[in-house]
């Protein structure tokens, strides 16, 4: 009696064992689905065919997907990235979509799509997709439009840029070579350099100078402190450039205390120093000077850029004037 307990207990439990080992084993299967989003479209539409496999998550699997062509009729245009996502009893859940379509009428059962897990290839359900022609009204044939006019395309100045730059380059280079060419025929350099001009002698710069102060008149016009301080300047640049005595950065009486040793500027040392004195009371002291004085102020900056201008040009000026002399004497006999 308990020998037959004890094997109808064994068995019992080989049988749960059993059912147990198939439920793990059914499991853990590899799985594919296929749907459609439409199922029946016009010729030219496009559907989308969803397709969702299930792996173990450990599991290598090859997924089989014709490249271009589902079958003939239907056509691939576009297959989505594959989304994988964990899920339940450490399984990958795999969704892709594939985009179709056909311009064929017809009804189409699409072929099963297939997995390879190692030996075993695991095949999805079928599913049927109709396409269908435009519905035409025969009966009423006036309704029919004919083929419409090609559209002309908007404008679009990015598709113009090679002409703009082409015809830029090209003209460019025509005025390239047309300047080649006249600097040639003309004997002259591709690079024209700037000439500096001469820089004239410090007497004649500051003789300009002093003439452009006189033209302005502004001692007559009450400008005092201008008026002097251009002269005091002017006299100041010609100083430094004829001695070589920083008088920009000087006093009045630090410049009458070095011109006063020089012996080329005895001669005019109080001419000199009636234009300084004067200057300085009139930009410190507020000082309001006649019109004589202005006028002696402006004669003792001439006398002085002359007086003291290097001797070889003083000769060369005398020389000069000797010779005008003689011309207009010789001028003059001849015309008697």
């Amino acid at each position: 009696m308990q020998m037959k307990v004890f094997k109808k207990s064994f068995w019992l439990l080989l049988f749960i064992q059993s059912l147990f080992v198939s439920d793990k084993i059914f499991a853990q299967r590899t799985l594919i689905d296929v749907t459609i989003d439409s199922a029946a479209i016009l010729i030219g539409e496009q559907t989308i065919l969803r397709m969702t496999i299930t792996i173990d998550r450990d599991k290598h699997v090859q997924i089989v997907i014709p490249d271009d062509t589902l079958m003939r009729g239907v056509e691939a245009l576009n297959f989505s990235r594959p989304d994988t996502s964990v899920i339940d009893n450490n399984r990958l859940l795999i969704k892709q979509d594939i985009l179709i379509t056909s311009f064929d009428s017809a009804l189409y059962l699409l072929p099963p799509l297939k997995v390879i897990d190692g030996l075993d290839t695991v095949y999805s359900n079928q599913v049927a997709l109709k396409v269908s022609t435009i519905p035409v009204d025969t009966d009423n044939p006036e309704d029919f439009f004919d083929i419409k006019e090609v559209w002309k395309p908007p404008f679009v100045l990015a598709d113009y840029y090679p002409w703009i730059f082409g015809i830029l380059i090209t003209l460019f280079l025509i005025c390239v070579a047309g300047y080649i060419i006249q600097r040639v025929r003309s004997q002259k350099p591709f690079i024209p350099f700037r000439r500096e001009m001469p820089k004239l002698p410090p007497h004649e710069q500051a003789i300009r100078e002093l003439d452009r102060i006189k033209q302005r008149k502004l001692g007559q016009q009450g400008r005092s402190k201008e008026y002097y301080t251009s002269i005091t300047e002017i006299l100041r640049r010609y100083i430094v450039a004829r001695f070589g005595i920083n008088a920009m950065e000087m006093t009045s009486g630090e410049i009458l205390d070095i011109i006063k040793k020089n012996s080329e500027a005895d001669s005019v040392y109080e001419n000199l120093k009636q234009i300084l004195q004067l200057a300085d009371f009139v930009k410190f002291a507020k000082w309001n000077p006649l019109p004589d004085e202005n006028d002696l102020s402006m004669m003792n900056a001439y006398l002085f850029v002359n007086q003291t201008k290097p001797a070889i040009i003083a000769a060369s000026d005398a020389k000069e004037g000797e010779e005008a002399t003689m011309d207009t004497n010789d001028s003059t006999i001849t015309k008697e």
